[in-house]
């Protein structure tokens, strides 16, 4: 790609969109301006790739792309897709498909970042994958977890600003000892920092949702506690807050029988509740966990 800017989308069409918000879908269309706001928050720069998750009709993606960065664009509304794929940039790529199950990754590894202004026979920077999207309410949790599997598996986001149910952005950024710290708290803090970037009433959308709704930004970076055995951590923690109104030594017996002696072996008080625990006596919990069951094969 060169260092000249894409060719201008062409605008919605005059009149009243002619695409039905989908129910089943979660669809809620976010007004132009709020957009603009959110790409100047991503603040969009040479060597940046994109994925974008839920484009709809294309409020976010329109602002991003004349940036001049490569957007990968995954729509599951056929309708939709139909409509946006006339009207966005050349370094657009928009696919049909499920953001769950799509494999973004093989569309990813051949977009080339935008070289930097000016220097049209530079080398072109390294490439740093980003996420940006509005997620659908219903599976923003899901979404979330994928991108923990795709830090896993060695293909990992720098970074991902995403538009959420406030009271999902409550829980990413919820402290030990509230209501809101849980499984999902503990598995994002894990691999991400997080902050929330603003707040939008629900008349940013068409039609209005009926809860207010928030952007966030996860970004990635090693975990913050050390866990050999990642699958097991994450099992022993939706054990643990999947009985959150238990103390832990109910909680985790299930997990594993001897949790009463794994808990007086870490130190903690069996008689403490899931969601008084910090990040690292959950990590040193599923480690002294891990070596019990090798210990036990041995």
């Amino acid at each position: 790609m060169t260092s000249s800017r894409p060719p201008r989308a062409r605008p919605l069409r005059s009149g009243r969109d002619p695409h039905r918000p989908s129910k089943r879908l979660g669809q809620h269309f976010l007004a132009a301006s709020w957009a603009e706001r959110i790409v100047q928050a991503v603040n969009p720069q040479p060597g940046d790739v994109f994925l974008e998750i839920g484009p709809g009709t294309g409020a976010l993606t329109l602002p991003l792309a004349a940036t001049g960065v490569p957007v990968l664009a995954v729509e599951i509304d056929r309708s939709l897709v139909a409509d946006l794929v006339q009207r966005v940039a050349p370094n657009v790529t928009v696919v049909t498909g499920d953001i769950l199950s799509t494999d973004v990754l093989a569309y990813l590894s051949g977009l080339e970042p935008q070289r930097p202004p000016g220097r049209v026979d530079a080398p072109a920077p390294p490439r740093r994958f980003r996420v940006i999207g509005n997620l659908p309410y219903y599976i923003a949790s899901p979404i979330l977890f994928r991108l923990i599997d795709f830090r896993r598996s060695g293909h990992a986001f720098a970074d991902a600003t995403v538009m959420l149910q406030r009271e999902v952005a409550d829980r990413l950024l919820a402290k030990p000892g509230s209501k809101t710290y849980g499984v999902l708290t503990v598995m994002m803090t894990m691999h991400a920092t997080i902050r929330r970037v603003l707040d939008l009433p629900p008349g940013a959308f068409s039609p209005k949702p009926r809860v207010s709704s928030s952007v966030v930004s996860l970004t990635f970076g090693p975990p913050a506690a050390r866990v050999g055995d990642e699958a097991l951590f994450e099992r022993m923690v939706k054990a643990m807050f999947g009985q959150r109104r238990k103390t832990l030594n109910n909680a985790l017996k299930g997990f594993d029988p001897s949790a009463a002696a794994i808990l007086v072996e870490a130190g903690i008080e069996g008689r403490r509740r899931p969601e008084t625990l910090q990040l690292l006596e959950i990590a040193r919990l599923a480690e002294l966990f891990a070596a019990a069951r090798r210990a036990a094969v041995l």
